[in-house]
């Protein structure tokens, strides 16, 4: 071969490579966002499974949304009642209960509320005196109200002191409650 047929096959050679080299940059590209798509299938296709079995439980994940909206009610206030007016209502209603339960309510208050978790905090301080089965009876009324009263603390005294208990009566106590209710955010 002389010099001039080398110099048109080295020409041809670099325009069949020039031509070729998006042939091969594309098919890489193919290669590499194929192997990408393969990875992000097998990282989604767990999460689609669970969705799609969530879609078919549909009618049941609304009936235990349901239930735990009406469960909702029975252990908070509802977010369209005043702060305020929760507070004063849970007052009156925790003032009620230990007066029937034969307990002397000397002092109570509605304390500012607290921002917990979604729901208002609403502390109730009150101060009772009677017997103990009059704080007995309080405390299991207290637990079966609807929407629950917690409470915080608890300090139960003798009134007067222990040296004088006359053994022949029953002992007057007094007792300090710190109770809150739940209401929720709006």
């Amino acid at each position: 071969m002389n010099s001039l047929a080398l110099r048109r096959f080295a020409i041809a050679a670099l325009l069949v490579a020039v031509a070729l080299l998006p042939v091969v940059g594309g098919a890489w590209y193919v290669r590499n966002k194929h192997a990408w798509g393969q990875d992000r299938l097998a990282q989604i296709e767990p999460r689609y499974a669970r969705l799609l079995g969530l879609e078919s439980q549909r009618s049941e994940l609304e009936a235990a949304r349901l239930r735990a909206t009406e469960l909702r009610t029975q252990y908070v206030y509802p977010a369209a009642s005043d702060g305020t007016q929760t507070g004063n209502q849970a007052q009156q209603k925790v003032r009620d209960l230990f007066s029937s339960a034969g307990l002397q309510v000397i002092t109570s208050q509605v304390l500012p509320p607290k921002e917990e978790k979604g729901f208002d905090r609403i502390p109730l301080v009150l101060r009772a005196e009677g017997e103990m089965l009059g704080l007995q009876s309080a405390l299991a009324v207290l637990g079966a109200q609807q929407p629950i009263i917690v409470i915080n603390e608890l300090d139960v005294q003798v009134l007067g002191g222990l040296a004088n208990i006359n053994p022949k009566m029953p002992p007057r106590l007094s007792a300090q409650f710190t109770l809150s209710v739940l209401r929720e955010r709006p």
